[in-house]
């Protein structure tokens, strides 16, 4: 029976979802955290090895001599040295497309928040402040209507076109920009532009694109520059793609309206990141993918990716 190993599941399964789809498939030994100095170790002797968020690199590959397999239960796979894996005949799968539908729900639901200020109104009912008023409602920040506004959609893949057809639902008009442009989905409310056409049509702007060398920090003081005053900017991609003093250079200058974001460059986040005292800047853990349904889809996914495996198969092999 082969040993599988899975170095972080906390994150994935913190208890609500099970593990059986893959208790099924060997000797199961889940850890929830791993630190990197016991990476080499925990894998030493296993056969399948499943991670998030770990790192495994190509030191701890050459001290595993049994290891013929490594799942990410993730989309992205630059934890893994791929390189080494191939040279040491490892297979190496991900699990794309898990949700799409979750991640871009959050996205307009952290936009929504921003204009619609629920949990701020919210708050200061609980504490009190409604009873206390002499008119029937009161405001503590702008609210916003998003009939009307422009929207740019940096990435048009599942989880971009999903954004696009709710914020489309919600009267605003799409300027997209993707590297492959479906002409099929061009209407009088979606039209693909370059992004400078992007950067100075959009009221907001929606980060869905995958982080790479060539788009590292896309967001930055050039490219807000061409922006519209008052902006609104979405991330719950990676990052990686906002250069994070530059935008809260932005933010408190009001050249940025606000943005909302559920990644930041280092995660957790550092303590020194300057979007921590930044105006007008709503940041949530990294939670996009979390909801319930979407985590045990990942998870029975992943497993499906193992079962082809043992079975002599390749799906969603990435090295």
């Amino acid at each position: 029976m082969r040993k599988i190993v899975v170095l972080d599941g906390y994150t994935l399964n913190p208890g609500d979802i099970s593990w059986d789809a893959f208790a099924e498939l060997g000797e199961l030994i889940v850890h929830d955290r791993t630190e990197p100095k016991l990476v080499a170790d925990r894998i030493a002797d296993a056969e399948i090895v499943l991670t998030n968020k770990t790192v495994i690199l190509r030191s701890d590959m050459e001290q595993a001599h049994k290891l013929e397999y490594i799942g990410i239960l993730a989309t992205g796979f630059n934890i893994v040295d791929l390189e080494a894996a191939t040279a040491n005949d490892i297979v190496v799968t991900n699990v794309a497309s898990y949700g799409p539908e979750a991640v871009s729900q959050y996205a307009v639901a952290l936009l929504l928040e921003v204009v619609s200020q629920v949990g701020l109104h919210s708050t200061a009912v609980l504490k009190g402040a409604w009873q206390t008023q002499e008119d029937f409602a009161f405001t503590l920040a702008p609210l916003i209507e998003l009939k009307g506004k422009n929207c740019g959609i940096i990435g048009l893949g599942a989880i971009g076109k999903q954004t696009a057809r709710v914020v489309q639902a919600l009267g605003m008009k799409v300027y997209a920009h993707t590297t492959n442009p479906d002409p099929v989905l061009e209407s009088d409310s979606l039209c693909f532009v370059d992004l400078p056409a992007l950067y100075k049509n959009s009221d907001v702007i929606f980060l869905h694109c995958p982080l790479t060398a060539e788009n590292e920090r896309l967001i930055n003081r050039d490219s807000i520059a061409q922006m519209r005053d008052g902006v609104i900017i979405i991330n719950n991609a990676r990052g990686g793609l906002i250069q994070e003093d530059d935008l809260a250079a932005a933010l408190n200058s009001g050249k940025v309206y606000a943005a909302a974001v559920d990644v930041a460059s280092s995660e957790p986040i550092s303590p020194d990141n300057p979007l921590l005292k930044a105006k007008n800047i709503f940041i949530t853990p990294h939670i996009s993918w979390a909801a319930i349904e979407t985590r045990a889809r990942l998870m029975q996914m992943a497993a499906e990716n193992l079962q082809a495996f043992l079975s002599g198969k390749e799906l969603n092999r990435v090295n």
